[in-house]
């Protein structure tokens, strides 16, 4: 775990816990060792810190969460670096993140490569850097950039740190070790970062308050991450790490701290197939073909080109070709607007695309993905043709958003190559995808829809195949209900303020209308046979036509809409309906609990793994509130009697086909969690 080396009068401490020397008891005891050994031992005369492997080190150990904690705590460990009487100096590369940036904080000089990552993301975890890295932190490069990397989360790069003071010096990965111990030979004493006074302006704080408003507002662990920082402040540096232990502890116990960590395992649970071995062998994929150029087959494609795998993309139109293409240039053009890519990134990835309207160019892909409109004949018929060009291994993929895997498989000879992977639009932004296994997908099939997902850096979840899958089967009953509420006396505003004040990101009828309301129209003013067909027959097709629930300005900003309004007050009166008061609370069970239901039949059918696998699904593709820790998990928090009561007082509201999930149902009677574990 710890490696000690001699450099003449230099002592090298080595972290070696591999993959990402993790801050294990193991290594926390062999570095306080290690320390309290040096100061006894005159023929050292500096002490340098240095991560063996790919980095300096990535933090805590995540297996010891929620366990007691073992000694020598973390902080006892850097205080005791900070307190040597020999110089410590911290080597760092790769990565230094949450515990390990506070290590090297604690270390009286660091040095580091231009590329090393230095961050402090607790906050992601719903806590703050607790082991002294909201005191030391400011007290080296000041409150403001303390806080924006605190409050934030974000690593900043080697070079930033230098900028910002947190790094003395910037060396060539590979002369880091030899440079940091000849550094560590000219240091003549100590320099104690927690003797520093930290300089700032009064008015500092309130002004990021306001700067960052939105983004944490409603969240406990940055108003208490901006509590520690402000605590360095006006504490020496003992007093500033008892508060900051204190809200630590605070939030730990916490709700939203509970609901992140969930979500933080909850994705790596996501990422285990239960009867899949682990040895299964992958399917190689070099090549990718993409079938429909427009907005979801554009957007596939950029996930690929981006992870420099190549992409043949097909259309039947050279318009709709040169439209789809040119699209994905302007997307990638826009990102390096914004500095986030080179130009010279931008031709490599267009220089991996070959756009052409000949279908059997995709005879030598590894993988092909049909990503054409929700038509079940259309699709089949893709596949027919699919099935006679592709090469033999190769997988057939369908970005189906609700269609059976199974019947598109069924066209097929080889439906054992076939699954879903429903990308989720924008589908160059968005993470989730949604793999679908097919009744006879095979083992290496499946296992490579996963790893290939993770490759363009998505969050992939296995689903089996029903209609809508998980994400959108679930959203049925929300937005049916968002639609009868509206229809029974509720305003578009009413529904959707429910919605946004629990934390998501809009509200379903605001959803509606960015999607479009035109979706699945007939096509035809002249047959209104529900309110969308009322707002479909007059244009009002949602954002992209200036209106539908709502108005919209150029910006695409919503107002309540009186056009809108009238369409549904006219509607509702030629079906009969008075309009009566809905309270928010009903709005609440009707569009949320009614989701918790529909996943909990989703888990007895075997449709999803385990009850987290919905909840990433719903935070990584549908915006839901990652510190509640996703539908399921907030049910659990909730109480399950509590969801399973209101469903049953507003169940003649719900209409004919409501039935309560029996797994639901017993989960709440006998204290159980929603997977069928006891609960507690």
């Amino acid at each position: 775990m710890i490696e000690t080396h001699r450099h003449g009068p230099v002592l090298s401490i080595q972290i070696a816990n591999p993959p990402v020397n993790a801050l294990s008891e193991a290594v926390r005891r062999g570095i306080h060792q290690a320390i309290e050994a040096a100061q006894k031992d005159d023929s050292v005369s500096a002490i340098l810190i240095h991560g063996g492997g790919r980095m300096f080190c990535a933090g805590a150990d995540i297996t010891e969460f929620g366990k007691p904690l073992a000694e020598p705590g973390l902080s006892t460990v850097i205080d005791a670096i900070e307190a040597s009487a020999k110089p410590v100096v911290a080597a760092i590369h790769g990565s230094a993140l949450g515990g390990g940036l506070e290590v090297a904080l604690g270390a009286h000089y660091r040095i580091a490569t231009a590329s090393a990552k230095l961050g402090l993301p607790e906050v992601a975890l719903g806590l703050l850097p607790g082991a002294g890295g909201t005191q030391r932190l400011p007290r080296l490069i000041g409150v403001s950039a303390a806080l924006d990397m605190i409050v934030s989360g974000t690593p900043i790069s080697g070079s930033k740190a230098q900028e910002l003071g947190l790094i003395d010096r910037i060396v060539a990965e590979d002369d880091l070790l030899e440079e940091a111990v000849a550094f560590a030979a000219t240091l003549k004493e100590p320099r104690a970062t927690g003797e520093r006074t930290v300089a700032f302006e009064a008015d500092e704080f309130d002004r990021f308050v306001e700067h960052n408003g939105r983004k944490i507002n409603g969240l406990d662990a940055p108003r208490a991450c901006i509590e520690a920082v402000r605590a360095a402040t006006t504490l020496p540096l003992a007093a500033g790490q008892e508060r900051e232990r204190a809200l630590f502890h605070e939030l730990m116990d916490g709700a939203q701290s509970r609901a992140l960590r969930h979500a933080f395992f909850a994705e790596r649970a996501a990422a285990k197939i239960d009867d899949l071995p682990k040895d299964v062998a992958l399917r190689p994929v070099g090549k990718v073909g993409v079938i429909g150029a427009g907005t979801m087959g554009g957007g596939i494609s950029m996930n690929f080109l981006s992870a420099s795998i190549p992409v043949t993309i097909v259309e039947m139109a050279q318009e709709a070709l040169d439209r789809g293409t040119g699209l994905i240039r302007q997307n990638y053009e826009a990102t390096a607007a914004k500095g986030r890519m080179t130009n010279a990134q931008v031709e490599a990835a267009m220089a991996l695309l070959t756009p052409t309207l000949d279908f059997d160019a995709l005879a030598d892909c590894d993988l092909v993905i049909e990503a054409v409109y929700e038509n079940m004949d259309v699709k089949k018929e893709i596949f027919a043709r699919l099935d006679g060009i592709a090469r033999p291994g190769a997988i057939l993929a369908s970005n189906t958003s609700y269609l059976s895997i199974d019947e598109i498989a069924q066209a097929t000879t080889r439906p054992q190559d076939v699954l879903g992977l429903h990308f989720f639009s924008p589908a160059n932004i968005m993470k989730l995808v949604e793999v679908v296994r097919g009744a006879q997908t095979a083992p290496d099939v499946l296992a490579t829809g996963m790893s290939i997902a993770r490759k363009i850096g998505k969050v992939p979840v296995v689903s089996g195949v029903c209609f809508g899958f998980i994400g959108n089967r679930m959203l049925d009953p929300r937005l049916e209900g968002a639609m009868d509420m509206l229809l029974e006396g509720a305003t578009p505003e009413q529904i959707d303020r429910v919605s946004v004040a629990f934390g998501m990101p809009m509200g379903p009828l605001q959803m509606i209308d960015l999607a479009g309301v035109d979706i699945g129209w007939h096509r035809d003013p002249t047959r209104i046979e529900s309110l969308r067909d009322a707002l479909n027959a007059v244009g009002r097709w949602g954002q992209k036509a200036g209106g539908g629930f709502y108005d919209y300005d150029g910006k695409r900003r919503p107002s309540p809409s009186p056009a809108a309004n009238a369409i549904i007050d006219e509607y509702r009166s030629r079906a009969g309906i008075t309009p009566r008061a809905i309270s928010d609370e009903e709005i609440m069970v009707r569009t949320m609990h009614v989701m918790v239901n529909e996943g909990a039949k989703i888990l007895s059918e075997g449709i999803a793994q385990r009850a987290s696998d919905i909840d990433i699904v719903w935070i990584y593709g549908y915006g839901w509130p990652r510190h509640t820790g996703g539908p399921m998990f907030w049910a659990q928090q909730t109480g399950l009697s509590h969801v399973v009561s209101a469903l049953e007082r507003h169940a003649d509201r719900l209409g004919d086909d409501f039935s309560l999930s029996p797994r639901l149902v017993e989960a709440a009677r006998n204290g159980l969690t929603l997977d069928g574990k006891q609960a507690g």
